[in-house]
This record gives C-alpha cells, structure tokens and sequence, in this order.
C-alpha cells in the first residue's frame, strides 16, 4: 500500500471508528430515556416502542458493520474513494436515526413526573378511546397512542403508520404532542386524534370533494378554500361529537390570539381562517343542541372581530362564507361517506350523548361516583372530558373545584392504565 493510500485510510478508519461507535451507543436505550419513563408507559406500549426502537438502531449497526468491514478490505485509493462515500452515507443515515431516537426519547421522557406521567396515561385512554369508537364500527385497527407534554398554543400529531425520520421505519403509534396550558382540558387531543382516524379511513379527500361539490353554487374561490380546509374541518368535527361544546371552548381560547391571528389567510394553509372556523364549531352546536352559551360566545366573537378588521381579501371570502356555515356543518356531520362504509360520522359517534343536558342529566344521576369510581371513569371517559369542559366553559362559582375533579379523575384514569 502506497503513502497515498495510507494516510487516506488512517483518515477514514478515525472516522469511521468514530461514526460506528456512535452508533453503538445508541443500543443503550436506557441512556435515552429515564427508566422511570419507560415504567410509566403503558406495558404494551413500552414493549412496543422499546422493540421498534432496537430495530432502527440494529439496522443503523448492521449498516455500520459492513462500512467497517469495506474499509478493512479496501486496499486501492478506488476501493478507499467507495469507502469514503459509503462513510457520507452512514453519517446521513445515524444523524436521521439519531432523530428518530431523540423524538420518543423527548416525549417519554416529559413522563418522569408521577403526576404528570398519570395525566398522559389518561390523554393516552382518551385519544384512543375516541379512535377505536369509530374504528372497530368499520373493522379497521386502532394504533397505539402516545401521548407528551410541550410548550406552545397548539397541539399535533406525528400519525402512526408514516415513515420516520430513520427512512426505514414505519411510526408504529399515533404521537400525538399536548401542550401545557391544554393538559386540564385536552380536547385538542380528540382533535389530533381525529386527524389520525381521517388518515386511515380516507376521509380528507372525500370530505374535500363533498365540500366543493355542497358550495358548487357559491364563487370559484370560496368552494376552492373550503375543499382546501378539509382535514382541519374534519379533525374539528371528530372532536365536536365526541365532546361536543367544550372543543368548541377551548377553540376559541386557543384561536382568541388577536386580530392578526383570527384573520390570518395563507394560500395552502389546511387550517380555516380563525374567524369562520370558531363559527362553524358554533354552528355545529347550534344544529346539533339548539341555543346555547354557544350563542354568547358568537356574539362576543363578532363583536371582538368585527369583518370591517379583516384584509379586504379575506374580509370579502368571510362574508361570503358566514350565509354557509349551516349547510357546511350538516354536511360534514350527516352526509353518508364510503370513508365510513356508506354511515355518516354522527352515524357512528352520536354527539346527542354530549349534549349539556344530556351530560348534566348524566352527572346528576351518578353523582359524585361518576368521579370517583374507576368504573365510570372507564366507560364515561370522554364524556367525562366533555361535561367538566361545558363545566369549565359556563358560567359557574365551582370552577376550582370542577378543575380539582378534572385532576383527579384523570390521575384514575392513568392510574388505571398503569395498572392494566
């Protein structure tokens, strides 16, 4: 071996040595993620990711072991030149692992808290609770939730059943990120958790076609915009059945962001302009539950964001939109969709069960169990989430205590979770 070749192949075996050893490290999981977190998962869950996780850094080794081994056998600055871009490809790849790797390890890890592991068990329940609900009615496999803590205003969700940032591996939960101010509250996480049943059941497109085809009467660019909301549009109604006015609640809290953010229009943006999509949650109750304090908050949102404030483009496609709300709404929760063979979405969830006397009827009847008692807190969970967000969404001198109830039957609900 000439002097060339040498010193390029004591350049490569340091790096290589470096990148391989590196990816070695990653076997240690533990080192990840604190043992405390992985106990706080559900056992199939933890299981689960625990496994797949190995796998991606397995195969990242694997990868590593032949790089190692081309470069032990590479004996010509040509075999030397393969190795070096065999190298690049090996760095690419650890760093996407490497990602991979810190995004689960980021989000188990917001459950070393006892307290705040339990609140997540819960929203884990919950989202998947809402999902196998439709789900199991059209015989489709619901994916494992998991759940973390972050900071912001909205929440969202890396769907299961996509590939990671790896580029080998298939996502094998539905992570779905809630922020902090929401955690007492969490119907955003219904709303996350609708985006993932749309994704399985195909419900985008076809609520997208049925939207343009309802506004086929109205101007080009107002059917064009409406098509274009779709996921968004849907996510908000799989969170309005399942708990009815206080998603429509907390919508207004988290869009309530000032005039720039209510009527904020971006060409390509799947979510509604702020100001027409907080009217729509509020159409949606008023055709589903009649007046309301729906009605109030309407009010005080129009009266907050009058149009003439808007950009003259957006103030002129809101206008346009607010005589179609009704027809918009009745649509999207009645119309039969072959993304749910052939029934409608409040064919399957029935938001008559979250209407406020419905649920106050409810609270009524069962008293203070409905709270304590794990086994109403397992079957009434999501109308749980719903009346204690009516609660906290009306006018009521018992809001400590109706947030000290959301807290505690949430700690059951995880409690539980663990347990099983």
């Amino acid at each position: 071996m000439s002097n060339a070749e040498t010193i390029i192949r004591t350049q490569l075996a340091r790096q290589v040595a470096h990148w391989t050893s590196a990816g070695s490290r990653l076997e240690r999981l533990d080192d990840l993620v604190a043992p405390a977190a992985w106990q706080s998962l559900e056992r199939y869950l933890g299981l689960s990711l625990r496994k797949h996780l190995a796998g991606v850094v397995a195969q990242l080794n694997r990868e590593g072991g032949s790089l190692q081994a081309a470069l032990d056998a590479a004996r010509t600055i040509a075999q030397l030149s393969a190795v070096a871009r065999q190298l690049l490809r090996f760095r690419r790849r650890y760093i996407r692992v490497e990602t991979t790797l810190d995004f689960f390890a980021d989000a188990i890890n917001t459950r070393t808290n006892p307290a705040l592991s339990g609140y997540l068990r819960a929203c884990d329940t919950l989202a998947q609770r809402s999902m196998s609900q439709l789900l199991d009615q059209l015989g489709k496999p619901t994916p494992p939730v998991l759940t973390y803590i972050d900071k912001g205003i909205g929440a969202s969700i890396l769907k299961a059943g996509l590939r990671l940032w790896d580029a080998t591996s298939i996502n094998p939960v539905a992570a779905i990120k809630i922020t902090r101010h929401n955690l007492y509250r969490p119907t955003a996480l219904i709303h996350e958790a609708g985006h993932m049943v749309a994704h399985i059941t195909g419900w985008n497109a076809e609520l997208a076609g049925a939207l343009y085809n309802t506004l086929a009467g109205a101007p080009t660019p107002i059917a064009n915009a409406w098509s274009s909301w779709a996921s968004e549009i849907a996510a908000d109604a799989y969170a309005f059945v399942h708990t009815g006015y206080a998603s429509v609640a907390a919508l207004n809290d988290v869009l309530s962001g000032g005039e720039r953010l209510v009527f904020r229009y971006r060409s390509g943006d799947p979510h509604p302009v702020g100001y027409i999509r907080l009217l729509l949650g509020v159409t949606m109750c008023r055709r589903s539950f009649g007046a309301g304090p729906w009605d109030d908050m309407a009010r005080v949102w129009l009266g907050q964001y009058p149009l003439r404030r808007a950009p003259q483009g957006t103030g002129a496609l809101l206008e346009a939109s607010q005589p179609l709300l009704a027809e918009i709404a009745d649509m999207t929760l009645h119309q039969p969709l072959q993304a749910f063979n052939g029934r409608s979405l409040t064919d399957l969830i029935n938001p008559e069960r979250v209407k406020p006397q419905t649920l106050l009827a409810l609270e009524k009847r069962l008293g203070s169990a409905l709270f304590t008692s794990m086994h109403w807190i397992w079957t009434e969970a999501l109308r749980l989430l719903a009346l204690t967000g009516l609660r906290l969404a009306t006018p009521s001198e018992q809001k400590t205590e109706t947030l000290k109830q959301q807290e505690e039957w949430m700690l059951r609900l995880g409690g539980a979770m663990q347990a099983a």
